[in-house]
């Protein structure tokens, strides 16, 4: 077991001032039934006040953010496909008819109808272009729309065949392998996985209920898995005393298409691992809080989003949620209702 906090910050987590951080503290860090007064009182609040009804305000036709065609590159954090991560990052209410309708615009605009992997890039008859479908897009959509709603949408099963038939977990392959989708951008499908690709699948697949797993789901998640305890989550495989890159041990909110170490323990945690493996970051994500029990902002995507999330370098909410909520099996004991 590890040391406990240096304080506790859940008073300041239930603040009303971000019902998102509220509604999650409730549920994930409290226990608390979605029956709970409390927890309906913030679930209602999310759509209400603060950041999700600002970006909301700003979609178009009820369906996009900016042009429809510029759903990803040229409108990179601002345009629909950012839009539908950051709300369901935010526990935005799926059954709202401006949600459902961004994310059925997405599986109209960016989804590949020969694969059902996702692409940066809509095709000229519609839906996405079957050359421009990326690992950390498609991992990143079919978490949103699981996490929205959708996960009996055929679009999103079918996105979920493809991250079970296409993902890699290689640590430096002899030889990549070759075909459709690994002939195009080394970067993404080079002979060493890329890590935020693989973070986006894993995430993607930790987000289906446990109890609606396939036998392929599951295979996926234990590679996936595996993968990142070679790394020792953050690390690199083959030389633990260096880093998988600086980026990574700056904790951000919210991760976007990258991730780091906060957010890979944070799946690994959600999935119910404990492995020694694991420890190196646990005591790393535990030595960054403050003597409040806080942890801050240090990455962030700031000033390209439609509305900022917390200030950079302060003290940020959601950092200490997740946080809180990865190191959770470790210091139980601290997070008594």
């Amino acid at each position: 077991m590890l040391d406990g906090l240096k304080a506790n910050p859940l008073p300041w987590l239930l603040e009303e001032d971000n019902p998102s951080v509220r509604y999650f503290t409730l549920i994930d860090i409290l226990g608390a039934p979605s029956r709970d007064a409390r927890v309906m009182a913030a679930k209602k609040a999310i759509m209400e006040k603060g950041i999700v009804p600002k970006i909301l305000a700003q979609q178009k036709k009820g369906d996009y953010w900016e042009k429809a065609e510029d759903f990803y590159v040229r409108t990179k954090y601002k345009g629909t496909i950012w839009q539908l991560i950051i709300l369901a990052e935010l526990g935005a209410d799926g059954n709202d008819q401006r949600v459902k309708s961004a994310g059925e615009f997405v599986l109209r605009a960016s989804q590949d109808r020969e694969s059902g992997g996702f692409a940066y890039r809509g095709g000229p008859r519609g839906g996405g272009q079957h050359c421009a479908v990326i690992p950390c897009l498609t991992g990143n959509m079919v978490w949103s729309l699981v996490r929205l709603g959708f996960l009996d949408d055929p679009g999103v099963k079918q996105g979920i065949d493809w991250l079970t038939t296409y993902a890699r977990f290689d640590d430096g392959a002899d030889r990549a392998p070759t075909g459709w989708p690994y002939d195009k951008r080394e970067p993404c499908w080079g002979r060493h996985t890329c890590h935020s690709g693989a973070v986006k699948i894993l995430k993607a697949l930790a987000e289906i209920p446990e109890k609606k797993r396939s036998r392929e789901v599951r295979r996926t998640v234990e590679a996936g898995v595996e993968y990142f305890l070679r790394h020792h989550i953050f690390k690199r495989s083959h030389d633990l005393s260096k880093d998988v890159k600086p980026k990574w041990v700056k904790f951000g909110f919210p991760t976007m298409w990258d991730g780091d170490a906060l957010e890979v323990f944070g799946i690994l945690a959600r999935l119910g691992f404990q492995d020694s493996r694991m420890r190196d970051a646990a005591e790393f994500i535990l030595s960054k809080q403050d003597s409040c029990g806080r942890w801050a902002l240090e990455n962030t995507y700031n000033g390209r989003f439609r509305v900022d999330i917390e200030k950079k370098g302060k003290p940020s909410k959601w950092v200490t949620l997740l946080a809180l909520k990865a190191l959770k099996p470790y210091l139980g004991a601290a997070f008594s209702p």
